[in-house]
Order: structure tokens, then sequence, then C-alpha cells
């Protein structure tokens, strides 16, 4: 493995999460993604060297360079979780899923995508309740294509298979829980549960099966602290959607290793794939 790619993939998860934090506050608002940024406090264009994804956040500690007014600090947070995760998925392509060369760096494009979708839809979910469209729909046509791609560069078409089969069944499974709770699930929800079965089933069965439960066990525990220390009642309604995605993240990361550790557990004999 190349360290180069790897810090490079890091660098464009930096540039990718300062984008990332502009769609999360434009698109709920419907401001144009090619309008200049400027500071949302006194309106004062931000200017090049003041726009260097989490160096200049360091820079200006925090606040912005005209009127001083607090810049969020989930702003270089999501920068950097965003450059962790695609210098990872660099490692994690050919080391892990053993996939190189070109169709290797098709599916490191499928995931990045995914990656950088998944901080956006976390922020946005979490300040509007709600999953856009706009967002999610297209995502589903960039993960087939590139994963697609990737089949007829020398890829897995197994794999691409697989991945179609767990897109329909999330997506299946959260249209029946939304169809018997109106009130418990969005749509929102079932759309982006297929684009996470689309990735989870790409890696495995094992994966994807953890991911799916791992979602409803990460959701339902905030929910049950919520509730334990006075914040929430039975009667609140909190966003499933970053609690969905952090599953499937989890399932992506280590749901072999948790689905094979639970066969061996349990005895049971299985085969990967």
């Amino acid at each position: 493995m190349n360290s180069l790619l790897v810090v490079f993939a890091g660098l464009l998860g930096l540039a990718f999460g300062s984008f990332a934090n502009v769609v999360a506050y434009r698109v709920p608002a419907g401001i144009s993604l090619l309008r200049p940024s400027g500071c949302p406090s006194c309106g004062v264009p931000i200017r090049p060297w003041q726009n260097v994804p989490l160096l200049s956040w360091l820079l200006l500690r925090g606040r912005c360079a005209a009127c001083a007014a607090p810049i969020p600090i989930r702003y270089p947070a999501v920068e950097a979780v965003n450059a962790v995760a695609l210098a990872v998925l660099a490692w994690y392509v050919p080391a892990v899923l053993g996939i190189s060369g070109v169709p290797g760096v098709l599916v490191w494009t499928a995931f990045a995508w995914f990656a950088v979708v998944s901080s956006v839809l976390v922020m946005v979910d979490l300040d509007t309740r709600r999953l856009p469209n706009v967002i999610v729909l297209p995502s589903y046509g960039v993960g087939l294509v590139l994963l697609g791609l990737a089949c007829v560069f020398g890829g897995d078409w197994s794999a691409l298979l697989r991945a179609v089969l767990g897109m329909a069944a999330m997506y299946a499974a959260y249209w029946l829980i939304r169809l018997v709770r109106p009130d418990g699930m969005g749509g929102g929800d079932v759309k982006l549960a297929g684009l996470a079965g689309l990735h989870l089933g790409w890696i495995g069965w094992g994966p994807l099966a953890v991911g799916w439960l791992a979602g409803f066990l990460l959701g339902g525990g905030f929910a049950v602290a919520l509730m334990a220390s006075g914040r929430a009642t039975r009667r609140s309604a909190l966003p499933f959607g970053p609690w969905l995605l952090a599953g499937a993240w989890v399932g992506i990361w280590f749901g072999e290793q948790l689905w094979y550790s639970y066969a061996a557990l349990s005895g049971l004999v299985l085969t990967k794939g």
C-alpha cells in the first residue's frame, strides 16, 4: 500500500468535508451552492486563506476574522472526520477488501462519496429532521454506476448482485416498518436505508446484517439514555438518520469481524461472501 495515496485521500477528505459543511447549510435553506462563501453573522466574504479546511479554523481561533462571531466547532470536526474516513478507506479497499487497480479506485470513490454524503445527511437531519431527496436519491445512481464500473474493469460481479439485493432488502424492511408504524419511521429513513444497504451488501452478508442491527441498537440506546436523563419522552421525535448511518459504518468497518465472532460463539459454520 502506498502511504502517499492514504495521505492524498486524507487531504481530499478535508476538502470534501469543507464542501459537506456548505451543502448541509445551504441545501435545506435553498441557497445556491455557487454563491460565494461569507460569514453567516456579518455577511463579509470569506477570503481564500480563511477557507483552508481545518487550518483556517485553528489560525482564526474559531472566530470570524471580520466580526469575531464564533465559528461552530462542528465545521472543523466534519472536515477532520471526512479526512480520516477517506484516508482509512484508501487503506481498507486494497488491504481488507483486496481490490486494487482501477476497480479499487472506483470502489474507493463509491464509498468515499457515501462517507461524505453520510456527514451531510447527519448534519441536515439533526438540524431540520429531514433527509432531502436531492441528496439521497442521486447517491443511488452514483453508487450503482461506480460499483458497476468496478465490475466492468475486473471487479466481482457477485458483490454487485449482493449490493443490489442488500439495497432492496433494507429498503423493503424499512418500508414495512413505516407501513406498520408511520409515526416511528420517516420516508427519508426508508430511502436512506436502501442506500446504506447498497454499500453494506457490497461488503458482504455479515456486514449487511451487522449494519442493519447496529443502527437500531445505537438509536435505541441513545433514546433510552435521553429518556433516563429526562431529556426526552416516548413521544419525542428523534432523528433516526444519524443512527442508521452510524450503524451502516459499523457494518462497513467492523461487520465482517463481528459477524464471524458471533458465528464462532454460536457454533455456526459460515463462509465468506
